[in-house]
């Protein structure tokens, strides 16, 4: 990106953890905790999307999530299945290749967006979803536990 993109990202930075999502079936909300955690080749720890794939945690900005609040949807963390919610940075304009520094983890970024599920319920309640644009895909390269408190940053 030219020095003047009004999209240029920082090649380090801070953002913080809204949220911590997991759920026990696939294509489900996902429901906050406390705290869980990332193991190397399989993801967050009792998250039914925890296998050795390059998709095994998935985050999405709350700011994202807040756009979508507009149109006159009442959406809480986790309601796009994402893992992760974030406050800080806009993830989607993040390259694959970065690395991601949650608490004692490490997380390197594999994917942005993904096709939206056939029937997806928010889709059809406002016409839109912001995941299959604004979420990002990571896999576990260090792992470690991880909270809402913990710190966050990452490097291009």
């Amino acid at each position: 990106m030219e020095a003047g993109d009004e999209k240029a990202v920082a090649q380090e930075g801070q953002f913080e953890i809204v949220s911590i999502n997991v759920s026990a079936g696939v294509g489900t909300r996902k429901d906050p905790v406390d705290g869980v955690e990332l193991r190397m080749d399989h993801g967050i720890v009792g998250d039914a999307h925890a296998r050795n794939w390059h998709r095994q945690v998935s985050m999405l900005a709350d700011e994202d999530v807040e756009s979508m609040r507009g149109k006159g949807v009442d959406l809480d963390p986790g309601i796009f299945a994402e893992n992760i919610t974030t406050r800080g940075v806009d993830l989607s304009s993040l390259p694959v290749g970065t690395r991601l520094f949650v608490g004692e983890a490490m997380l390197e970024l594999t994917q942005i967006g993904k096709e939206c599920h056939h029937g997806c319920a928010i889709f059809q309640a406002v016409g839109d979803c912001v995941m299959p644009r604004k979420g990002i895909f990571a896999k576990v390269i260090k792992e470690g536990w991880i909270s809402r408190e913990s710190s966050c940053h990452y490097r291009i």
